[in-house]
């Protein structure tokens, strides 16, 4: 299976099924002499852990991680990173059902027509599990960037959403609620309509807001390597992500080219921020901000009709824990991925200007 890795210079590879042993990672590239804050991993870690609430899916995970090499006394030594997470709440039972049933837009049917066997434990490899290993990444990313500050936040489940500027925003308050979203009136109706949903057997999507500040001016290629094309593909690899836009995304479009220029200040800054701080794929300084839409579960506990492996017409329903919105958890995955491409963009000026 090819595909397990992201990233040119600070380089994240990840192994492990959602109902095996565990799963890990090795990341390759992180300079030597950064002294580590386990503390902040744990904390991101438990932010997109299972059963932090009542919204989220009930498996019980302390998702505690194991570093095994690349850091020494606290600190990273240059080399690679091992790192692994055991799993412990399994309940591989809950999937016997679908062992030669395909589910409706799951991995089922194109991982089997693609390797010719697939594990239908909690759908193995395609498991949002994996993305685990991506926030510890991320979290050691955000320490090695630790200027550069990424906030990501719930602004919509379903068609409940914020209507403000991102400006308007307090971060602070965005983990004063399972939802995560900092704008607290609509955060309540959102966790009331997922709790409405979940009764329901059914899933809800929604959009995830990320804004990146601090960026220094100059990170990113101007052709294939844009910077805002490789946080596109950053956040189109997690799990149930159906979009993403940034700056003006969509809304551009409807415009006018004299309504859409960002104008210049004298030092370089910009009146507007249209461009959502990254122009001809190179950061100009301005906050970066895109939002990322994610998929309802595709996992639900009403019944559906399906195929089987014969090709047969089928009755299924879904049954184990899951998420009826993922949206709350994938916050800090949206992060993670932020800023393994702020880190391995950073280390690549680096590499340009020479400045080590």
């Amino acid at each position: 299976m090819a595909g397990n890795s992201f990233g040119k210079l600070f380089k994240l590879t990840t192994f492990g099924e959602s109902h095996g042993k565990g799963i890990g990672g090795i990341i390759d590239g992180c300079p030597a002499g950064l002294k580590l804050d386990f503390e902040a991993i744990n904390k991101d870690m438990s932010r997109r852990k299972p059963g932090q609430s009542k919204i989220v899916t009930q498996r019980k995970e302390p998702d505690t991680v194991d570093f095994y090499s690349g850091i020494f006394e606290g600190v990273t030594t240059g080399t690679p990173i091992g790192f692994y997470i055991q799993n412990t709440n399994q309940k591989s039972k809950d999937y016997s059902h679908i062992k030669d049933v395909y589910r409706p837009s799951h991995a089922d049917y194109t991982y089997d027509k693609k390797y010719g066997i697939r594990d239908y434990r909690g759908g193995g490899r395609s498991s949002a599990r994996e993305t685990a290993c991506r926030v510890v990444a991320g979290a050691i990313a955000k320490q090695l960037i630790k200027d550069i500050k990424i906030n990501a936040f719930t602004s919509a489940v379903g068609t409940i959403k914020t209507d403000k500027d991102y400006h308007e925003l307090d971060f602070s308050l965005i983990e004063s609620t399972p939802v995560r979203c900092p704008d607290l009136e609509v955060a309540d109706a959102m966790i009331k309509h997922i709790g409405e949903i979940r009764k329901q057997g059914d899933t809800v999507g929604g959009v995830v807001t990320c804004v990146i500040q601090n960026v220094p001016a100059g990170l990113g290629e101007p052709v294939f390597d844009k910077l805002h094309a490789e946080l596109g593909k950053a956040m189109l690899s997690i799990n149930a992500v159906k979009g993403f836009e940034y700056g003006s995304g969509f809304k551009g479009s409807q415009m006018r080219g004299s309504e859409h220029n960002d104008k210049f200040n004298t030092d370089g800054s910009t009146q507007t921020n249209l461009s959502g701080g990254v122009q001809g794929g190179i950061s100009n300084g301005m906050d970066i901000y895109f939002n990322v839409a994610f998929k309802p579960v595709a996992t639900t506990l009403q019944k559906q009709d399906t195929i089987n492996a014969s090709g047969d017409i089928v009755e299924m329903q879904g049954k184990g824990r899951h998420d009826p919105c993922v949206v709350p958890r994938a916050v800090p995955i949206v992060e993670a991925m932020a800023a393994l491409v702020l880190a391995d963009y950073s280390l690549l000026r680096r590499q340009e200007t020479k400045d080590w």
